[in-house]
């Protein structure tokens, strides 16, 4: 593989954290868990292309197999990441004020790309939405921030030019 010595060492962390049963292996159903773990944003076809499965205890993977999968993934550009989350959402700020309405984030997260079941969306937002104001607008920006596990940016102030 083409990992630093840096990298083979945050894989080898990583791997060991979802090597649940300590034998050395990690069921591939956990694989983009992993990969994630390591900062990558993979979609779950890309995770699937790599090898991982829909259903626990399909298949396990060594770490010698997992090594090639991470620098394969560190390589894939199709990874979305926090800045075109956050271009993506400016499209539904109607008054370029930070503030988006709640339930058209629900929808997107609902009905756009990787979908998420009411259940997933509903904890989503509950782990890391702000509350609504009062007419239903949302803070996208600190939301994205919590979802992409980055530091919350300080809020600028609308009312100061």
């Amino acid at each position: 593989t083409d990992l630093s010595d840096k990298e083979v060492e945050k894989a080898n962390f990583a791997f060991g954290i979802y090597d649940f049963d300590g034998v050395g292996t990690v069921d591939a159903f956990h694989l983009g868990d992993c990969l994630r773990a390591l900062g990558l944003n993979p979609t779950m076809a890309f995770i699937e292309k790599l090898g991982g499965t829909k259903k626990k205890g399909e298949k396990q993977v060594t770490v010698e197999e997992f090594l090639p999968i991470y620098s394969q993934a560190k390589k894939d550009k199709d990874n979305g990441v926090y800045e075109d989350f956050v271009e993506c959402l400016k499209l539904y700020d109607k008054q370029e004020n930070g503030l988006m309405v709640g339930a058209e984030l629900q929808h997107i997260l609902i009905s756009l790309g990787e979908k998420l079941n009411d259940k997933e969306c509903n904890d989503v937002l509950k782990d890391c939405l702000d509350a609504e104001d009062e007419d239903g607008m949302v803070p996208y920006v600190p939301f994205l921030a919590r979802v992409c596990e980055r530091p919350v940016p300080k809020e600028i102030d609308p009312n100061k030019s």
